[in-house]
């Protein structure tokens, strides 16, 4: 999967960072050991995808990475409520502020695994981050 030009960043506080800085939005990746295979195989191992995904800063959470220290994995599982994820894998789209120090989640929606393509995953994608 990172044998393309796609940075998935791993940990949270870098890509509220970047993402403050680049004025992009958040794709948080959330996924685990042992889901299904197919947003990775479908979506993101695409092209496409890597031509669209410069629009969005990308994030990685490994619910079950046995290498992530407990305030990572509490951190992530609080992500996980926070953005009303039931089912994983799933993208949440996020807008991010950071004023004094603090930050700030704008949910913009959630994306799971649609099984139409990559074209259809982008422009469903695409009018969650850009709604009429």
């Amino acid at each position: 999967m990172n044998s393309q030009n796609i940075i998935w960043k791993t940990d949270i506080n870098d890509a509220v960072a970047v993402s403050a800085e680049k004025r992009k939005p958040l794709l948080i990746f959330f996924t685990a050991q042992g889901v299904s295979p197919q947003l990775q195989n479908e979506i993101f191992a695409t092209r496409d995808f890597e031509d669209w995904s410069r629009n969005v800063i990308l994030v990685k959470l490994d619910l079950s990475d046995p290498s992530a220290s407990d305030a990572v994995k509490e951190q992530n599982l609080m992500l996980k409520n926070a953005f009303g994820i039931e089912d994983i894998p799933q993208v949440c789209f996020s807008e991010v502020t950071v004023r004094k120090g603090k930050t700030n989640f704008n949910k913009l929606g959630l994306i799971g695994y649609t099984g139409s393509g990559v074209k259809s995953w982008i422009s469903e994608s695409n009018s969650i981050l850009n709604p009429e």
